[in-house]
């Protein structure tokens, strides 16, 4: 049967129950018996069964208000203003029904500055939260609080496993470590050192960085053929100063170094580095396609970026939001979305 004919009422008569349990099953309200709920969800899959979303969408009275918590756009840290593309698109195609989304935005560098933003958040009383864990402690805090409120929130960038989230829309932040552990040893002597740098004021409460290193080096024990020390190396802020002196001294205590691994989205910070230095043979693998770092991935300095589609993340964030407010639409509890692996080469056609 061709899903464009398909109508409830034909999954109804195929399934031999009403019309009203079908749309209990696919709008996920109500009680079922199972026997007969997977009976319609398998007559649903076989026929490609696909509803209006956005007719029935246009039906609803309700305005919904949602926020989004992401870190603020700043000279050192663009990153994030890739995301707000994602929530302007996703806003656009959402203009003819009732939804707005305020945004509020914290210092990446201040836990404090999280914790005061996550109050703003509870004080504004959304029907629903998009946000980045950046600090996993406070963040798990602020999700208890969502669910005692009753508000369903959608992770980007990385998510908590023990919290009540209705879905994550990102990388598989272990796994894209492992693809930086691959290319690393694809351009790194076996027997040479690899530098692992993480730029953050407290990595242990940064998960997401915590968990690419993990990735990172689970490959080396797992398949690299790297057999060099796996340096780690936390730089506690982006000054160009304390970066010169945390890399000069390990450079200097760990001669044998020739890649350079970066954790985030600041690989830049390190390739003007490896650039006044004259380091020329040492390899750099990094994140994200901010123009800093493409600059400096077109000038060879950068080996490879790994792109992670954060205005993708955001845009699907912010309708699977919608349309689990308007249609009780439950999303898949995690999507992951590919990395993407950079080069010089093909950089352009990713811009």
């Amino acid at each position: 049967m061709s899903s464009e004919k398909t109508r409830i009422k034909d999954i109804a008569r195929l399934a031999g129950v009403s019309i009203g349990t079908v749309d209990r099953v696919i709008h996920n309200r109500g009680e079922v018996a199972e026997k007969t709920k997977q009976k319609i969800q398998d007559i649903l899959k076989a026929t490609n069964y696909s509803p209006n979303v956005m007719a029935q969408a246009l039906k609803t009275k309700k305005r919904f208000r949602l926020v989004s918590l992401l870190p603020a756009v700043s000279k050192d840290n663009s990153f994030w203003k890739k995301h707000l593309l994602g929530i302007r698109k996703a806003l656009d195609e959402l203009d003819p029904f009732p939804v707005n989304l305020n945004q509020v935005t914290f210092d990446i560098q201040s836990e404090e500055d999280f914790q005061d933003k996550t109050r703003i958040v509870a004080e504004l009383k959304p029907d629903g939260v998009l946000f980045a864990p950046i600090f996993m402690s406070e963040s798990v805090s602020f999700c208890t609080q969502l669910q005692k409120l009753g508000i369903p929130f959608i992770f980007i960038d990385g998510y908590l496993e023990n919290t009540d989230f209705l879905g994550y829309v990102g990388e598989d932040i272990f796994q894209s470590g492992r693809v930086a552990g691959q290319l690393i040893d694809m351009i790194t002597h076996e027997k040479s050192d690899i530098l692992i740098v993480t730029i953050a004021r407290n990595i242990r409460n940064v998960h997401h960085l915590s968990k690419r290193t993990e990735g990172f080096l689970s490959y080396f024990r797992n398949s690299g053929r790297n057999l060099g020390k796996k340096i780690i190396l936390n730089i506690p802020d982006p000054s160009s100063e304390t970066i010169k002196n945390y890399i000069d001294n390990t450079l200097s205590e760990n001669p044998e170094i020739k890649s350079i691994f970066i954790t985030g989205s600041r690989s830049y910070l390190i390739a003007m580095y490896l650039r006044k230095r004259g380091l020329k043979s040492i390899e750099l693998v990094g994140y994200d396609l901010l123009d800093s770092n493409v600059k400096f991935l077109k000038a060879g300095i950068t080996r490879f970026l790994i792109g992670q589609r954060p205005d993708e993340q955001a845009y699907k964030g912010v309708k699977k939001l919608f349309e689990y407010l308007s249609l009780h639409k439950i999303p898949d509890k995690i999507e992951y979305l590919p990395v993407d692996i950079v080069t010089s080469e093909n950089v352009d056609f990713f811009l």
